[in-house]
C-alpha cells in the first residue's frame, strides 16, 4: 500500500472523526438523583455478590441473592425512570478553531478581565460561547440569564460544561 494510500484512509477516519461532546444534567429534585445514585450502588453490589458467589455455593443461598439481585435492579429501573422525568440534559459540542477563535476575538478582555487571568471579555463571551456550543439551540439571552440566575454552583457548572468541551482532548501524545 502506497503511502497515499495510506494518508488517504487516515484522513478519512480524522475528518470522520466527531467533535468533542459535553453534557450538563440537571436536576429538579436532588432527591431523586441520590435515589437513583443509591439504587444503582445497590444494584452494583449485588452484581458484584453474584459474581463472587463460588460455583459450589448453597442452593438456598444462591436463590436468596438472586431474588435480592432482581429486587436491586428493579428499583434501580424504577429509580432510572424517576430520574428521567426529573431531569434536563443540555449537550455541548466543541467548536472549530477558527469559528472558536473568531468568537475570542469578538469579545477582547478588559482589564479586570486581564487580571482575573482570562483573555476574553467573561459577561459578554460565556453566553456567547454556551449558545453557541449548545446543539439544544439555547439561545444567547437564556444563557445570559442562566449566569446570571441560577446558583453560583450550578451557572459555573455550564460555564465549564461549554468551555471545557473546546478545550478537550482527542490526542495522546505517548509512546505507541
Amino acid at each position: 500500500m502506497s503511502s497515499t494510500t495510506t494518508w488517504a484512509a487516515k484522513q478519512k477516519r480524522l475528518d470522520g472523526m466527531p467533535k468533542p461532546t459535553a453534557t450538563l444534567t440537571m436536576y429538579d429534585d436532588p432527591a431523586v438523583r441520590d435515589r437513583y445514585q443509591a439504587a444503582k450502588r445497590t444494584a452494583d453490589r449485588a452484581d458484584e455478590v453474584l459474581a463472587g458467589l463460588p460455583k459450589d455455593a448453597d442452593k438456598d443461598a444462591r436463590a436468596l441473592l438472586d431474588k435480592e439481585a432482581r429486587d436491586a435492579h428493579a428499583e434501580l429501573e424504577a429509580a432510572t425512570a424517576e430520574r428521567d422525568a426529573h431531569t434536563v440534559v443540555l449537550t455541548f459540542q466543541a467548536l472549530e478553531r477558527g469559528q472558536l477563535e473568531e468568537l475570542l476575538a469578538k469579545y477582547p478582555a478588559t482589564e479586570e478581565d486581564e487580571e482575573a487571568g482570562r483573555d476574553y471579555h467573561f459577561d459578554t463571551f460565556a453566553p456567547e460561547l454556551i449558545a453557541t456550543a449548545s446543539t439544544d439551540g439555547m439561545p444567547v439571552e437564556y444563557a445570559a440569564q442562566a449566569l446570571k440566575t441560577w446558583s453560583l454552583g450550578d451557572s459555573e457548572d455550564l460555564w465549564n460544561a461549554a468551555w471545557g468541551v473546546q478545550r478537550r482532548k482527542r490526542t495522546d501524545l505517548g509512546k505507541g
